[in-house]
């Protein structure tokens, strides 16, 4: 793997979407770990900080197609996942491509479809694939929800099932800039929006290739190890009342090795796991009421497990 010349490019690409998300390196690494990683990510966020932008200067930056649905109660599920129509010239039955049929899809807030419709979005998110009338279609590579929601105004909202919110790799919010930020964003915008000033950095098959490249990343067994502890320690604590399940396991390894590569590196260390650890599980926790009522939030639990899990001691493969 060509770990300097992909860590250089992966780090342009980020380069270039801080021209238009200004002050969040941290959401737009974390972004980029999600896709390399062939996850989905879940914003969590108050209308206006830039979650759209976000999800737009990404796929510009890598050439990618980037197709975007405001989620209402109205919204079918097959305007995602598409459908079949007769074709009376051909006498046939023809598939007719469904939004979802894209690199990034923007699923914006999506706890506001019905739940027909968010389900719409499971089969896309796992295999990569929708069946219409028994046939299979394939979603183009790489493929990544990017879904978000309002952490405030649950009016009139469906609430994302445990089992989809499972599908999701990470859940992130960007929080409001600072003063200085804010003054940098509305000064670049009095003219003109940057986001049209994005330049592709890399293909589509570069990106692919890199992508590929990522699980390569190496991890020692006690990595492994590591992994599984923190994760099966959910399931044990006294604040849970439903843990995380097998596939977090796999999700943290996969964000480890993603982590290890933003990083310039071509193994997982312990540090890269604790990195991602709060983001993978922090929404596959269902805590106990007891734990509600006394203000106990998942990443309070998230911290006490990391504590309490000794990390292995690793050296850098030979």
């Amino acid at each position: 793997m060509k770990i300097n010349e992909n860590y250089t490019k992966i780090r342009a690409i980020a380069d270039e979407v801080e021209k238009v998300i200004v002050g969040k390196r941290g959401v737009v690494k974390l972004l980029l770990i999600a896709l390399l990683s062939g996850g989905h990510v879940l914003i969590e966020d108050v209308p206006g900080v830039g979650k759209t932008t976000l999800a737009t200067a990404l796929g510009r930056s890598m050439g990618l197609s980037c197709k975007r649905v405001q989620f209402t109660p109205d919204v079918m599920a097959s305007d995602i996942t598409g459908f079949t129509m007769f074709n009376k010239e051909t006498n046939e039955f023809e598939y007719r491509q469904g939004l979802v049929m894209c690199n990034i899809f923007l699923a914006d807030e999506i706890n506001r479809t019905s739940p027909k419709t968010q389900s719409a979005l499971l089969e896309a998110m796992e295999e990569q694939t929708v069946t219409i009338d028994s046939q299979i279609h394939r979603l183009p590579s790489p493929f990544m929800v990017i879904a978000t929601q309002n952490e405030v105004g649950y009016v009139g909202t469906y609430p994302l099932p445990e089992a989809q919110l499972d599908r999701f790799l990470m859940k992130i919010s960007m929080g409001y800039p600072t003063l200085e930020q804010e003054i940098d964003i509305i000064t670049e915008r009095r003219l003109q929006n940057p986001i049209s000033e994005i330049r592709p950095i890399c293909s589509k098959d570069e990106l692919n290739e890199i992508i590929e490249g990522v699980r390569k990343i190496n991890i020692e067994g006690s990595i492994y190890e590591y992994i599984v502890k923190l994760v099966s320690a959910t399931r044990s604590h006294r604040a849970v009342m439903l843990g995380a399940s097998p596939r977090a396991s796999l999700m943290l390894m996969r964000a480890s090795q993603s982590c290890a590569f933003v990083s310039g590196r071509d193994y997982v260390i312990p540090e890269d796991v604790q990195q991602m650890f709060p983001h993978v599980l922090s929404h596959r926790l269902i805590l106990t009421q007891d734990a509600k009522i006394r203000k106990v939030y998942e990443i309070d639990v998230l911290n006490d497990i990391a504590r309490s899990v000794n990390p292995p001691f690793t050296r850098k493969p030979q």
